[in-house]
């Protein structure tokens, strides 16, 4: 078998190779999900990539967009997956913004001041008629 560097690939087996997902099936779904275009088109798992596309995808809560510099089948160490691709200046400006609103976000947990609920205090919350019909109604 040689080892003659790829000049396709398909795009989910090259998700998985870069390491942006866990596995190959979790790349196909977030590609069927419309969360990953290819040059700006939403594209399907087996469209091929080519060195020099521009690859937008979601992970989580964030959007990344990557320039592919090279082809991998297989999935090696993540050093040697992060130069499969380049991130644009772009990208990892609007990362470090989004990551530094999270950090300075107000935890919602420290809104709660005493806790859960008791069956009490949910009956006094639920001030609302719980039946469709009243006797008032029958008139």
């Amino acid at each position: 078998m040689s080892a003659e560097p790829l000049a396709r690939l398909r795009l989910d087996k090259w998700l998985w190779a870069a390491r942006f997902y866990k596995t190959r099936a979790l790349a196909t779904d977030e590609i069927d999900k419309g969360r990953v275009r290819v040059n700006e088109q939403i594209v399907k798992p087996a469209r091929e990539l080519k060195p020099g596309d521009l690859v937008e995808l979601r992970q989580g809560v964030v959007l990344r967009t990557v320039l592919v510099r090279g082809l991998s089948a297989v999935r090696g160490p993540a050093p040697v997956a992060q130069q499969l691709y380049e991130e644009t200046p772009a990208s990892i400006a609007a990362r470090e913004a989004a990551a530094e609103r999270r950090r300075l976000a107000p935890e919602p947990a420290n809104a709660i001041e005493q806790g859960r609920p008791t069956k009490r205090d949910r009956r006094q919350l639920a001030d609302w008629n719980r039946w469709s019909a009243s006797v008032d109604d029958a008139g």
